[in-house]
Formats: structure tokens, C-alpha cells, sequence
């Protein structure tokens, strides 16, 4: 059995329905929706939701830790929400509030006017950082993604826009190679 999909995922201080194959969380953050793959068996109890399997094929075997794992960010999401920081690095780079969504000053000849998806809330503590806040994951990993896609990190000098938590490999100059 999958160690992952055997763990309970629990519930506490969130609503969990399921209708056909379709699962919906609600907690205090917002709702959540998703449809779930029809030979996955969902249990759902007062305190935590089971995911079994039925049988040993390779694609029931892997998508049995996958929703789990779903569900797991579908319910965390609703409780607490997903973080992700990002930050720009580079002289004259700078982010930008406007209303809700973002201008991005980053050495282009244009600045980048981001508009956010609706569920997904941006903040800029610093002009130099970015901060995305949103109940899916997902979202919030595919954003984050969009920014960093604008300016990737460069390995020179390292400018760009980078996850908060990443490091970037550097690589020497023309001159040490002589």
C-alpha cells in the first residue's frame, strides 16, 4: 500500500462533502472544490477522511497517494492558506501595488503589468519582494511560477526574480578561466 494515501487526512475546524466524484472544503478561508478520479473510494467520518483503493494496478496505486495528498492541500488550504515569497534582485528592480495587481520595473524597455487571479491576494512588504497568498495551492505555485518566469535568475550575477528560499548556483566570469 501506498505509506501516503494509507494516512487519514484529518478534518478539524473544516466541512468536507463529497456528491458523485466530486469533493468540496469549506473552513474559514473559503471553498474549495475538485473532482476526484472515479476509482478512488473517499470515506469521510467526523474527524478524517480516508482514501482507499481498489485494487494493485499501477495507476490505482499511484493515484491513491496523489488524492490524498489533494485532499490534504484542499484542507489546509482552507484552513491556513499557502505562502509563497519571491524576491528581486537587481539594481533598479522593483515591484509595485497598483489596487490589486502588480507592476514589475525589471530592466525590460516596458514595465510588466501583472493582473492576479481572483482567489489569489498579493503584497509587497518591500520593494523588492513579493509576497502570494491564496487557499490553492496550486494557484499559488502556478503564479509564483508566472512571476519568476518574467525574469529567471541569472547565474552571473544572480539578478531576476527568485524564491525567497532558492539559491542560485553562480558561475565565474570571463577572467577565471585564465
Amino acid at each position: 500500500m501506498s505509506r501516503i494515501g494509507k494516512k487519514p487526512v484529518s478534518i478539524d475546524g473544516v466541512t468536507v462533502s463529497l456528491s458523485g466524484n466530486t469533493l468540496k472544503v469549506k473552513g474559514k478561508l473559503g471553498e474549495l472544490s475538485r473532482d476526484l478520479h472515479p476509482n478512488m473510494q473517499v470515506e469521510i467520518s467526523k474527524e478524517e477522511v480516508l482514501v482507499k483503493r481498489p485494487d494493485d494496478a499501477k495507476q490505482n496505486r499511484a493515484l491513491h497517494g496523489l488524492t490524498r495528498a489533494l485532499i490534504q492541500n484542499m484542507v489546509s488550504g482552507v484552513k491556513d492558506g499557502f505562502t509563497k515569497t519571491l524576491d528581486i534582485v537587481g539594481v533598479g528592480y522593483k515591484a509595485e501595488l497598483k489596487g490589486t495587481n502588480l507592476l514589475l520595473t525589471i530592466g525590460l524597455s516596458h514595465p510588466i503589468y501583472f493582473v492576479p487571479p481572483a482567489s489569489v491576494k498579493l503584497e509587497v512588504p518591500a520593494p523588492t519582494q513579493i509576497k502570494i497568498f491564496g487557499i490553492d495551492k496550486e494557484l499559488v505555485g502556478l503564479v509564483a511560477a508566472k512571476l519568476r518566469s518574467f525574469r529567471p535568475p541569472e547565474p552571473y550575477k544572480g539578478k531576476g526574480i527568485k524564491y525567497s528560499d532558492e539559491t542560485i548556483v553562480r558561475k565565474a566570469g570571463k577572467t577565471a578561466g585564465k
